[in-house]
Formats: structure tokens, sequence, C-alpha cells
């Protein structure tokens, strides 16, 4: 089976809707399944035999066409984040290998060092939603399930963001699994403004409409008022769009039409939950995953859904839990463990990085989440907490601590640097600093980070200390922190 049939497989124009003019819709662009394939097939033609491809992912049709074109052509996807800052861009560049830079907007790349996107060596491919093969252009066959689809990033708690190889097997496993979960047809349209640059946003917001045929929206924000106007029966969501959904009665009233709720990146408020069962009449489905094993469990369209439960998992997948000696732990609802996983989504090992992936993995290979978890016995999951304190989930997004610490200390006037999540009611968690510096303000550190990482990463609050608290090993002890 292909891996995008509702695009590339024969007898597509016979799915709900035929192939109407606004299969796909992002923002204010709208196009064919034939429109689509078309553009996609031209980018394919172009770069067929890169050994990797970057995706300048702005949440445009282009970055659609661009992203679709490099699985046509049996390339691996680099998404690379908008708002990410020179250092960031550059590392992901040359770790991928990526020797091309797609984008639909040429004049959005922020240039370093007199190069387009921050990297010397590395062409800039202009991607328009009007462009088509040659006739004469033949596309490669479509590669192996073995094959790298995408090469997705992800910021751990120290260090430089890792490269996750993606599989086109996994990538159809995940789908297929999330299908059979949440009734998932050609028959729905979907709504999501999320970015288009991880699993959520990309993989399943779109990959996932084309693979199921469903009619995608994408609302180029995720704003309450455009969900409402969307008119879809399938909506994806981070709790940040949820929690603002549930603050706007009209637009959240606005979705009582739809047959599925859906919010994942990072756990639901219950008060978010039950705000918006009380305003739409649908009480939210949540689902857990993480960028190097995709989507692994979920609540069922047809089964329970509670506040603070993600479900079962899905096909194929297993999930265990481990004390911290490696023994295991119960599944009677109490007793919190080590969430392991293991199935066909899960990747096979960081880019590069050996060992990294050992240390991710148990001897008997199932990967360690480094999330806690209980399971109730009846098989439902609920995630507690995170095993280290350096992960941070604010609007959605997933923030390596040490990565914006490391930031911070890159200043001159900065001497010591411990970052933290605190609660905050709309974003979940936002980045809050503690810092040792002299003769620079609040301000001038928040601008120095957003220069030089993604935008999201910043810090939204900073306090100034003389010193920060420390074991005898010298290891800041972010327990002791004082409070804010």
């Amino acid at each position: 089976m292909p891996l995008l049939p509702a695009l590339t497989a024969p007898g597509t124009a016979g799915l709900p809707g035929g192939d109407s003019p606004d299969a796909l819709r992002v923002a204010d662009r709208a196009l064919s399944r034939e429109e689509l394939l078309g553009a996609a097939g031209a980018v394919a033609a172009r770069i067929a035999g890169a050994p990797a491809v970057a995706v300048h992912a702005l949440p445009t049709a282009q970055t659609v066409a661009a992203v679709v074109g490099g699985l046509l052509a049996g390339v691996p996807v680099v998404p690379l984040p908008p708002d990410s800052g020179p250092a960031e861009r550059g590392h992901v560049l040359r770790d991928s290998g990526a020797a091309l830079l797609l984008t639909g907007d040429p004049g959005a790349l922020p240039e370093a060092d007199g190069a387009p996107g921050g990297v010397p060596g590395v062409e800039v491919v202009p991607v328009g939603t009007a462009d088509r093969a040659p006739a004469s252009a033949v596309l490669p066959a479509e590669p192996g399930d073995g094959a790298t689809a995408l090469v997705l990033y992800t910021s751990g708690t120290t260090g430089a963001p890792k490269g996750v190889p993606i599989t086109r097997r996994a990538v159809a496993a995940g789908l297929d699994g999330l299908a059979d979960a949440w009734d998932w047809t050609a028959e729905d349209t979907l709504v999501h403004g999320l970015p288009l640059f991880h699993v959520h946003g990309l993989v399943l917001g779109v990959l996932g409409a084309l693979r199921t045929g469903s009619r995608l929206v994408h609302t180029g924000r995720p704003t309450p008022q455009a969900y409402a106007a969307a008119g879809g029966s399938l909506y994806f969501g981070v709790p940040t769009v949820w929690s603002r959904v549930a603050a706007d009665p009209a637009s959240a009233g606005a979705l009582r039409g739809a047959r599925l709720l859906v919010s994942g990146s990072a756990a639901l408020p219950a008060p978010v939950f039950r705000d918006i069962e009380r305003l739409t009449g649908s009480r939210p489905v949540e689902r857990y995953g993480m960028t190097e094993t995709l989507i692994t469990v979920s609540a069922r369209a047809d089964g329970r859904r509670s506040p603070g439960a993600v479900g079962l998992p899905l096909p194929g997948t297993s999930t265990r839990l481990a004390g911290e000696d490696g023994s295991p732990v119960p599944h009677d609802g109490a007793t919190v463990g080590e969430l392991q996983v293991t199935g066909p989504t899960v990747f096979d090992g960081y880019l590069g990085r050996p060992d990294a992936t050992a240390a991710s993995f148990t001897d008997d290979g199932w990967f360690r989440t480094g999330d806690m978890a209980v399971i109730e016995p009846d098989g439902t999951h609920r995630i507690v907490g995170r095993a280290s304190t350096d992960l941070i989930k604010s609007g959605g997004y997933r923030i390596g601590a040490g990565e914006v610490e490391n930031a911070l200390l890159d200043h001159p006037a900065v001497r010591e640097a411990a970052v933290v999540g605190a609660p905050h009611d709309d974003l979940g968690q936002e980045v809050v600093a503690y810092v040792v510096a002299d003769g620079v303000t609040e301000a001038d550190l928040v601008g120095f980070v957003a220069g030089h990482l993604s935008v999201h990463k910043r810090p939204r609050r900073i306090r100034f200390l003389d010193a920060l608290p420390r074991n005898a090993m010298g290891k800041p002890q972010k327990k002791l922190l004082p409070p804010l």
C-alpha cells in the first residue's frame, strides 16, 4: 500500500467529495488533490537523489507540497521550525546532511554569514503550489517500508537537539492505528492550526489526512474563531488551544457538530476537559506519544474518555511500567513506574548518536520514555509526570531546559543559569530562568535567547540571584530554587 494512498493511489476521485477544489486548505490557499500531487511531483523531480532535504515549515500549502514531494521522491524530509535561531538552524541542517532547503517564501528565510538559511553550501529551492513536474520527469519507485520518511529533531534535557529518523513503516502503522482508534475515515473533515514541523501538526495533521482521505483544513493560526468557522468533524489541538476555545463560549458552541475533539502534546488540565465537554457536548480524546515513538497510546472514539486518561495502546504496541531498579510495576492504577514501549512506530535510534540511542533502550529492546505513568487494571494509561525535572511542556512544545541554559550562558554577562517550567494557566508551563549575572536586564536576556533558539524557547520570566543552590558535586539543585 502506498504511504499516501488518498493522494497517489488510483481511484482517489471516488473518495467522498471526489477531487474537490478544497480537499486541502491551508490558511487562505485551497488545493485539490490533483493540484497538490502536481506541485509535489515538481518538488520530487527537482530533489530526486538528494541525501536529505530540509523544509522551512511555515504554515502554508507550499510546505505541504514540499513535504509530500520529499516523500514521493524517497528523500528524507527534515522539517525546520520557521522561528529557529541561527545556532539551532545551522545544527539541524549540518547534522541531518540536508543539501537543499525547500521554502514557499525565500524572503522569509533569515540570513547569517551571508547565506540564506544561515548555512553556506545549502541550496535554497523555491516551492510553488502552481508548479508541475516536466512531462519527461520520471519519479523513482516508492521506497521500501524501512526507508526514512522524516528526520524530526527533539530537544533533550542537555545539549543540542537530536535527530530522530522516522521510517515509512512507522508513519503508516501509527496513522492506521489512529484511524482505527478514532474511526477516522475519508468522510471526515480534519481541522487544526498546529505547526508543521513536529508529529502532531505534520504527521497526524497532514499525512494522516492524506492517508485516510479525509479533507484537511489548516487554519493557519489555531484561534477559537478559526476553529469555529471551519465546520470540521475531527479537530486536533494542544491544551493551550483547548484552553482558549473554552474561554470563548461562542466559538466552543460552534464545535457541537464535531464528531471528535483530540488533545495531545501535553496533559489537558481537568478543568479545561470539563469546560470543553460542557460547551461542546463532547468529551475530548487524549493520547500520548513522543517524537521517538509517534503516538502509542490513545483513548478511543468508542471507549472511555476521562480527564487525565490517555487510553489504551494502539494495535501492535506494547507497554510496561518499570521501577527504579528495572523491576515490573503492577497495573493497579496506583503504582507509578517509568513507561516503556515497543512496537512498529518506535524509532531505531538517534541520528549519529549511538551513545544516546543505547541509553534510551533497555537491554531487551524497549524504549525508555522517561515519563512516569500508572496503568489501571483495564489497561487505561495515565501519565503522571516526567522522570526528569528538565523537560518543559509549554503551549504544546517540548523544551529542553539545558538547551535554554546553554543559550543564556553564551551571554557574556551571565555566570550561572538554571531553567525550569512553572505552571501557567494558558501554556501549561512557562519557561522561567534563574540567572546570576551583572549589568543586564530581563528584556536583554529574553531577546538574546530568542535570537539564538526558537522563539517559543525564550524565558518568559527571569529571576536574578546572587548564586544558584548547588550540591557537593557543584550541580545546581533546582528543587532548592526560591519560589517565584
